[in-house]
């Protein structure tokens, strides 16, 4: 039994004075490598997704040029909510992706008068638009939000495609909700 634990106690000795050889050094990089971008994909795909604000129409909430990351999993298990920012397939097609607010969902009417964004009858109070007037745009108005629809707006209300011009989108076509501002470094900030 003694003869065993010696040559055991050996054989690590053996193996700790002898690194492992370069090929399995190599194969072990590799290995981790793959495994790293395999997981920064799955991130990436089913998670969190950064992306840059191409347009101004969410000025002054969120710049052009800034980035912002979004959830990309939380509408798999709820729907968009009013007040939201979300990312989303750009319906126009003059950009990859939209960042737009939330206003109303499947079921609501909504009116735009006098330069105020009314939801079943009700007033919107709208911080976030620094008292920019919403005027309409080519869509009449009126309208009741279809189910499984979200409508749409810019915090730059004076200069932003949204709803008012394309109409209610799929919330299918949405990718996510942004939820963190990362760049630029002095203004990270949670949205």
């Amino acid at each position: 039994m003694e003869q065993t634990q010696m040559s055991e106690d050996l054989e690590l000795v053996a193996e700790e004075e002898h690194p492992p050889s370069f090929a399995r050094w190599v194969g072990e990089l590799v290995v981790m490598v793959g495994l790293a971008f395999i997981l920064a994909t799955g991130i990436r795909t089913f998670v969190v997704m950064p992306y840059t604000i191409p347009t101004g129409s969410m000025i002054p909430t969120i710049q052009i040029g800034e980035r912002v990351l979004a959830n990309r999993f939380i509408y798999r298990f709820s729907e968009p909510e009013p007040g939201d920012i979300v990312v989303l397939d750009d319906p126009t097609g003059t950009a990859d992706n939209l960042l737009k607010r939330v206003i109303a969902v499947g079921g609501q009417e909504v009116d735009l008068e006098g330069g105020v964004v009314y939801v079943d009858g009700v007033a919107l109070d709208e911080p976030y638009t620094h008292g920019e007037p919403s005027e309409p745009g080519t869509v009449s108005l009126p309208v009741v939000i279809p189910e499984g629809y979200i409508w749409l707006m810019g915090d730059n209300r004076t200069n932003s495609t949204d709803s008012r011009y394309f109409g209610p989108q799929p919330v299918e076509n949405v990718k996510g909700q942004a939820f963190l501002r990362i760049w630029p470094l002095d203004r990270i900030e949670v949205l």
